[in-house]
């Protein structure tokens, strides 16, 4: 069968066993999503008629337990950018729940949601475009100290601590401390990117959301930029929902994977099983767009490819 009939035969195909269900249910989980749908109101075709809704996500539950990486892969369109939004509390789901350790995070007020950002963050996709050139990397890291109110259990950060954390942090992504009086455009993309993550671990989270977090970034910083997170990770257990639309990228960092098709979880599984027993054809058509580094067979390839000499 063609990769062409493997995606014609995706509407039809029944969900895999491994989309049902919790990867750990013995290990109590740090995020819990139940039933996450989101609609969103398309223009109105005529004037007195009801707009008409896309549902971006249908029925989404997943979880992940403290210290483990959760990859969600998906073409673009599938829901996993509005996953991310609804996990980080910048958008309302239309039914479905997200708990964050034990609290559901849309029901809590805005004062207390801004409190609870401290064990959550967001690294995004692009490190030129989610930097503010105006500001110094000391004002865009510390941004998020910042930002926490006051709470009877913790005091406002001041900003002599706000500058040492975020020096602090700076050091952790493999920057210098020399650097936080500089400004965004004297870096380059994969250090953006670094600034970025040390901006996402400044409040010390339990949990990171990295939205593609290399796929803005040169193939020669990508691997660099995966380590630093697998770094981080290992030294001050970090949780991930890593969004990524490349296999190989979950497959470098996240002990679990689950597969987003038309906003609903086709399949979930570690990454070994879904590269090598994947059973829904939209896994398997993912696993067949992953780059096979064969130097022979690609030698071979590029020879077909290649237009013939004159006089041949």
């Amino acid at each position: 069968m063609t990769l062409d009939d493997t995606i014609k035969n995706i509407a039809t195909t029944t969900i895999s066993t491994r989309a049902q269900g919790r990867f750990d249910p013995e290990e109590p989980p740090l995020l819990q999503a139940t039933g996450l749908v989101r609609e969103y109101a398309l223009p109105r075709e005529r004037l007195w008629s009801p707009p008409p809704t896309v549902r971006a996500l249908d029925g989404v539950s997943l979880s992940i337990a403290p210290g483990r990486s959760l990859g969600v892969v998906g073409e673009s369109g599938s829901g996993k950018s509005t996953l991310a939004r609804l996990v980080m509390a910048l958008d309302a789901p239309t039914a479905g729940s997200v708990h964050l350790l034990g609290r559901d995070l849309h029901a809590l007020p805005a004062a207390e949601l801004r409190a609870a950002r401290r064990d959550f963050q967001m690294v995004f996709q692009d490190p030129y475009g989610s930097l503010d050139p105006r500001q110094t990397v000391a004002r865009i890291v510390a941004e998020p100290l910042q930002a926490l109110p006051a709470t009877p259990g913790t005091a406002k950060v001041s900003r002599a601590e706000q500058r040492e954390r975020a020096g602090e942090a700076l050091a952790q992504v493999g920057l210098r401390t020399s650097d936080l009086d500089k400004y965004p455009h004297e870096f380059s993309g994969g250090q953006r990117q670094r600034i970025a993550i040390a901006r996402a671990i400044v409040t010390r989270p339990r949990l990171v959301v990295a939205d593609e977090p290399v796929s803005a970034l040169d193939v020669s910083v990508q691997a660099q930029v995966l380590n630093l997170l697998q770094d981080l990770k290992e030294r001050f257990g970090i949780t991930y929902l890593l969004i990524s639309h490349d296999l190989a990228v979950v497959h470098h960092l996240c002990d679990e994977v689950v597969v987003l098709y038309q906003g609903r979880i086709v399949e979930r599984g570690t990454p070994q099983a879904l590269f090598t027993q994947a059973e829904h054809p939209y896994t398997r058509a993912l696993v067949a767009a992953v780059p096979s580094i064969e130097p022979g067979r690609a030698r071979a390839a590029a020879a077909r490819r290649a237009p013939a000499g004159p006089g041949v």
